[in-house]
């Protein structure tokens, strides 16, 4: 079979697979190209999925005719010359516009700031039409039609309007993140429209566009620098998480990425405060010398490699957990708010009538006299009402009254987690603090408490071993051996002896004793696993974290325990000092706090 060379469209439309794989892919080239070409704001329109059209307008530098017909040949790029070390820019392959041409229906409108005329270039399917005058504002507009037209096998691949929409809404909103001081805006006839203002260098504030407000009443900032790599975002308390790792966003450099160290790392930073099956929500952005990072790993650009990766991995474990340590035991917003919810009645449940500034409510079905008589106020003496009452409830007037008595007030206005004032159900505190109250789950925060003990006294000294009279030989793939003794003296610290022999299987000499009689080799596997998929054998520290929560559930104050106001205090004080406190063992919140003004909206004073 003789060798020949490929046509330069066939080129092309190979080349597209790699970099444009379906419509987000198209959005995300053409909107990094506008970032990097100065634009301040970036205009994108979308229809049925971004199948039918895609377009992106910028008001950046713009082009001249001669830039225009290189822009859509292969690798023609103004953003590097002969030098990948040192990349600054999200674009630098010259491989998106070309790919896009050779399997839709392409059109670059642009005109430089400083030029009179804009023009135009045109390729369907690969074919390259000549450069034309046309009318178009300073900036650059580049209209995609028809993908995959000229691929029709790859069309056939493409999902539904509706999730080919999300997918761009996703890749929208990760750039939009990135680049705060660009005014974004997303519309078409798909889909509702999304508009970012710029917010300049406030990034929270563009967070906040994006993801919600929620994201900004439980977001923790995050700074930190080791050895020139610099570490900044928000990373959320821990009982503000999701089903999903949808609201995990990283950044190096200013490049959206999926890497999967950032994310392994972002993971380990919130091992055991966050349930089985929960993803933490965090922001994440890195910057370092472009020299020390590799972006030139996948024509996608969504991957990178790090020189130093245990170096990037520490930091972002690092300044994570001395983050929640500082303040990830606060409450999650949305405790609060569902609580609030909980007791709004339901719409039509009730009719409010104001007369005389008195407002008074009734069923709906019951007619109503704005003067009404004694008789009402008597039967609602002998009403009662369901809902959060406990029968044969003790009266709590000895210890919920507000002490005027100088210790108490301090405590209130003094400690965070404030004066324990009851006991509910012999489960719940309720503590009165500076702006409003907190109700505490006893048996979840003294179960933290205890956890938190436990895991002192097993890492402040070398995790106990129990020496196996045989050891266990586990047969493995030699490259499963070479990875796994790579990290052989980390799983030493807990407590696993791991010994190579011969160049196919690895010998267990010793297992933590904390673990009891467990499968070795079961074990193992599971390690050789996850530091195939996560370089990281935390796996191992997960149990020995399981087996300690399991032990402090059960050594911690139970339910129905009735404590004392100086047990309740003391509770609260130790909460207060203990980092983590704020959700137990298993990631539930230990406490919801409402505030004052929320109690005062349920009243009707605000």
């Amino acid at each position: 079979m003789t060798v020949r060379p490929l046509p330069e469209t066939l080129i092309n439309q190979i080349a597209a697979g790699e970099v444009i794989e379906r419509p987000a892919s198209v959005v995300k080239e053409l909107v990094e190209n506008a970032i990097d070409a100065g634009a301040t704001r970036v205009e994108v329109a979308t229809a049925g999925g971004g199948k039918a059209l895609v377009r992106v307008t910028d008001n950046g530098h713009g082009m001249t005719p001669d830039d225009l017909q290189l822009a859509v040949k292969r690798h023609c790029t103004s953003k590097i010359t002969d030098d990948l070390d040192s990349i600054a820019t999200l674009g630098f392959r010259g491989e998106a516009l070309p790919s896009i041409g050779s399997v839709s229906k392409l059109r670059i409108q642009s005109r430089p700031a400083d030029a009179d005329t804009a023009y135009e270039v045109r390729v369907s399917g690969g074919t390259v039409e000549g450069i034309r005058p046309t009318a178009a504002n300073p900036g650059t507009v580049v209209e995609v039609r028809d993908i995959f037209y000229a691929t029709p096998a790859r069309l056939k691949f493409l999902k539904s309007d509706r999730a080919e929409t999300g997918a761009i809404t996703e890749v929208f909103k990760r750039i939009a993140i990135a680049f705060p001081n660009v005014r974004m805006t997303l519309s078409g006839t798909d889909r509702s429209t999304l508009e970012f203002p710029a917010t300049g260098d406030n990034a929270l504030a563009r967070i906040g566009q994006v993801l919600g407000t929620e994201f900004a009443d439980n977001a923790i900032a995050i700074d930190a620098v080791r050895e020139d790599v610099h570490l900044t975002g928000f990373a959320c308390v821990p009982t503000y998480n999701r089903a999903n790792s949808l609201q995990q966003y990283a950044f190096v450099n200013g490049r959206p990425v999926q890497d999967k160290l950032i994310f392994s790392a972002l993971r380990g930073a919130y091992a055991d405060t966050i349930p089985r099956g929960r993803y933490p929500v965090a922001v994440l952005s890195i910057t370092l010398d472009p020299r020390f990072v590799d972006v030139n790993v996948h024509p996608a650009k969504a991957d990178v490699r790090f020189r130093d990766p245990g170096l990037v991995r520490g930091l972002i474990v690092g300044a994570i957990r001395e983050a929640l340590s500082r303040q990830g035991d606060r409450a999650s917003s949305v405790g609060a708010r569902d609580m609030v919810s909980s007791f709004r009645p339901e719409a039509g449940s009730a009719r409010r009538h104001y007369t005389n500034d008195n407002v008074f409510e009734k069923a709906d079905q019951s007619a109503w006299r704005g003067d009404a008589d004694a008789s009402f106020f008597r039967q609602l003496e002998n009403t009662t009402q369901p809902g959060f009452a406990e029968g044969a409830q003790s009266a709590l007037s000895a210890i919920s009254e507000p002490s005027a008595r100088h210790d108490e007030q301090n405590l209130t206005q003094q400690f965070p987690l404030g004066a324990a004032r009851a006991q509910l159900h012999q489960n719940y505190i309720v503590a009165q603090t500076g702006d409003g109250l907190v109700i505490v789950d006893q048996h979840a925060a003294h179960e933290r408490l205890v956890y938190e003990d436990l895991k002192k006294s097993l890492y402040n000294r070398e995790v106990a071993s129990q020496v196996l009279l045989i050891p266990e030989i586990i047969d493995l793939p030699e490259e499963d051996c070479d990875r796994l003794m790579a990290h052989a003296e980390e799983l030493g610290e807990f407590g696993l002896a791991v010994e190579r022999f011969g160049p196919g299987a690895v010998a267990v000499r010793e297992t933590p004793a904390i673990l009891g009689e467990i499968d070795a080799t079961g074990l193992i596997r599971q390690l050789v696993d996850e530091i195939a998929e996560w370089d990281d054998a935390g796996g191992l520290k997960a149990r020995i974290d399981y087996v300690a929560a399991t032990m402090a559930c059960h050594g911690s104050v139970r339910s129905g325990r009735r404590l004392s106001a100086e047990e309740m205090n003391g509770l609260l004080r130790r909460m207060e000092t203990t980092p983590g406190s704020g959700q137990c063992n298993h990631g539930r919140p230990t406490y919801i706090e409402l505030k004052l003004s929320d109690i005062e909206r349920l009243f009707g004073r605000r």
